[in-house]
């Protein structure tokens, strides 16, 4: 049934509104997720679990940055009712004004429904970076998890989202998940350093929106392509296309949208013999680029999204 992974950032700390969520809308969108009947998928479970047919959707929260307001408003609430969650940690920020400190950062982890995530250590724009510089970053992240928390974690969340063909190779080797911020609900195909997440904040986080999200299920597919998802002047826009499984039924019910241009349109999309391209109207201008495809399928929403980064000259 697939895992709806949730992406949080601040939490009362109003004047970000494009991360933050305020906390009695938070604990009004744990209402909705219980009221539903939905579990939350403790993250001690995922690794073994994740290739394995499931019978049943769950919600994954993961929170990014470790600002302190989390700390401050979020934490207590789920500690009280023992929700399950990651913590994805940049290891620079830690104990600078405005994030947590390593000491609380253990006292969470301490907990057997609290996990720590990497996050890179300078969460900058590293898809700027040389490879070098990456695996410099990354491997000094994972040096500094080892003597604050004795080990490195096994999940990592990209910051922002970007990441090059190249990047992703060095944290598969360094991890065994990795999530970027694309919206779709994960199942046992998607590639597993390429993992989406609905962004949650005072903009996507109404409630009403909120109830759609945690209805929607999987939209499967086979292969998508270009795997590399930096793209540059020769690559912008790509040539880009989804195979599905031949047994999957209304594929030709989908709709997607895109923002090349830095416009939200309906996109130009043709199926033929289970293979979806999209003719982009103009190149992605926007450091990042966004594909949202949904399905009606009898009913049932389904969702996939992708996020490309932009070389900017």
């Amino acid at each position: 049934m697939g895992t709806l992974a949730l992406m949080y950032h601040r939490f009362n700390e109003n004047k970000y509104p494009s991360t933050n969520v305020k906390i009695d809308i938070f604990k009004k969108q744990i209402e909705i997720i219980n009221s539903k009947g939905l579990n939350f998928y403790n993250p001690l479970n995922f690794k073994d679990e994740f290739s394995k047919p499931k019978n049943e959707k769950k919600i994954l929260l993961t929170i990014d940055d470790a600002f302190s307001s989390f700390y401050k408003n979020a934490w207590p609430y789920l500690k009280k009712n023992k929700i399950p969650f990651i913590l994805f940690v940049s290891t620079e920020p830690v104990g600078k004004n405005g994030y947590m400190t390593w000491e609380q950062i253990r006292e969470i982890e301490k907990e057997k429904f609290a996990y720590i995530g990497n996050h890179s250590h300078s969460h900058e724009y590293m898809i700027n970076f040389t490879l070098d510089k990456f695996k410099k970053d990354i491997d000094l992240s994972i040096e500094i998890f080892k003597e604050k928390l004795g080990y490195n974690p096994i999940y990592f969340s990209y910051p922002f989202g970007e990441y090059s063909l190249a990047q992703k190779k060095y944290i598969s080797e360094k991890f065994d998940f990795a999530f970027g911020q694309h919206s779709g609900v994960i199942d046992a195909n998607k590639d597993k350093y390429e993992l989406a997440r609905f962004p949650i904040n005072e903009k996507y986080g109404d409630l009403k929106r909120f109830k759609f999200l945690v209805n929607l299920f999987p939209l499967q597919y086979k292969n998508l392509i270009p795997e590399e998802k930096y793209i540059d002047s020769s690559t912008n826009p790509p040539n880009f296309s989804v195979e599905f499984f031949k047994e999957q039924k209304n594929i030709n019910n989908i709709n997607c949208f895109s923002d090349e241009g830095n416009k939200w349109e309906k996109s130009n999309i043709a199926i033929k013999q289970n293979i979806l391209k999209i003719k982009f109207r103009d190149k992605f201008l926007f450091r990042r680029g966004r594909i949202n495809c949904s399905l009606n399928d009898n009913g049932t929403w389904r969702w996939f999204g992708t996020q490309f980064s932009v070389k900017i000259n």
